[in-house]
């Protein structure tokens, strides 16, 4: 409805990807279920794991075809759970690249970093 809800945070002892998973994550529990809705990203981890690879993990018991255990395995069942509430177009967006959100959004990254 052309609102602007802002959710930051931060969590230490953590990595990149699993700050990447999170932000989808919570983001996707504000909104109310059934929706029809896009995101972007810049982390093509977290855009081709829950589009191209997350059914793979899910028939090899959450193994890479490496046959090594999924990073991050909570986190992307629980992404996994919450996406199919909606309909959604996942959107890879390059990072630093002048895309208006994705700059305000590592501004916010940034400061949640630093305080945590």
């Amino acid at each position: 409805d052309n609102e602007k809800l802002i959710i930051s945070g931060s969590k230490k002892n953590t990595t990149n990807n699993q700050m990447e998973l999170m932000a989808a994550i919570e983001a996707l529990k504000k909104i109310p279920e059934g929706q029809e809705i896009q995101i972007f990203t810049d982390s093509k981890y977290v855009k081709q794991g829950i589009t191209e690879w997350i059914e793979k993990w899910i028939q090899n018991n959450w193994k890479t075809t490496s046959k090594q255990k999924v990073k991050n395995v909570e986190l992307w069942k629980e992404l996994n759970i919450i996406s199919k509430k909606h309909k959604i177009k996942w959107n890879w967006v390059k990072a630093h690249a002048g895309n208006t959100f994705n700059e305000e959004v590592d501004e916010l990254a940034k400061k949640a970093a630093s305080l945590g």
